[in-house]
């Protein structure tokens, strides 16, 4: 089946979808005392899902059945992808980068924890709006709101990794190719980009060969972003 082909009748509890993530955690130690760069990213994305779940649970979406409906399958691409790479076929292009250079020591937790946003956002969102509207019988924009606020929380976060994860003042200089390559990149870019994706996948669910042919362009473009974030540095 197409990735861009996904039938939900239901949604399933974000707990589901936070519990899987939390296994993980055990589930990639550290290797040689380097930091698996999947679970720098499933760290940074673990954080978000429990915060959205958590801002539904207060009531900070109108609309909670359309708030989890959109963050579950949102997250459902990411796991999606990590049950591909454990079964040993190949990923999505988007996230193929980050499991190859996942043990790389010469990439940095920032970088990590970037191209799977990178990742997450440039592919998987466009997508999980269209699922997220089949499972709700409601067109995008019945879900700008959800859209706008989850990636308002992402944004947020961005800015907390980029706090928590860049190597201080001492390490990092003008110079270093570190700081012109995360300059490069905007999460607001990636997120109006995934928005208008969204909308022009919507347009072409009932021409399949076109929207998977949109789809891969999508896919592999986000992958080329993904190979620059995670440039070796050593």
């Amino acid at each position: 089946m197409a990735q861009f082909e996904q039938s939900h009748s239901s949604v399933p509890d974000i707990a589901s979808v936070i519990e899987r993530m939390r296994a993980f955690r055990s589930a990639w130690p550290p290797v040689d005392g380097a930091e698996d760069g999947v679970e720098v990213f499933n760290r940074v994305y673990l954080t978000v899902t429990e915060t959205v779940r958590q801002q539904i649970d207060d009531g900070a979406f109108p609309d909670r059945r359309a708030a989890a409906a959109l963050d579950v399958r949102f997250a459902e691409r990411y796991l999606s992808a990590v049950d591909a790479a454990a079964a040993g076929h190949p990923p999505p292009d988007c996230w193929r980068p980050l499991f190859q250079y996942r043990h790389h020591p010469g990439v940095r937790p920032l970088q990590f924890a970037l191209a799977g946003i990178n990742a997450h956002i440039g592919h998987d969102l466009p997508l999980a709006v269209v699922d997220a509207c089949r499972t709700l019988g409601c067109a995008p924009p019945a879900l700008e709101d959800e859209f706008d606020r989850v990636g308002d929380l992402l944004v947020m976060l961005e800015e907390r990794i980029r706090e928590d994860l860049m190597p201080g003042p001492d390490l990092l200089e003008l110079a270093d190719p570190l700081t012109h390559l995360l300059g490069s990149w905007s999460l607001e870019r990636a997120r109006e980009a995934a928005w208008s994706a969204a909308l022009v996948l919507w347009r072409l669910r009932d021409v399949p060969l076109l929207a998977e042919e949109f789809r891969k362009r999508m896919d592999a473009g986000a992958g080329l972003v993904g190979r620059c974030l995670l440039t070796p540095h050593r």
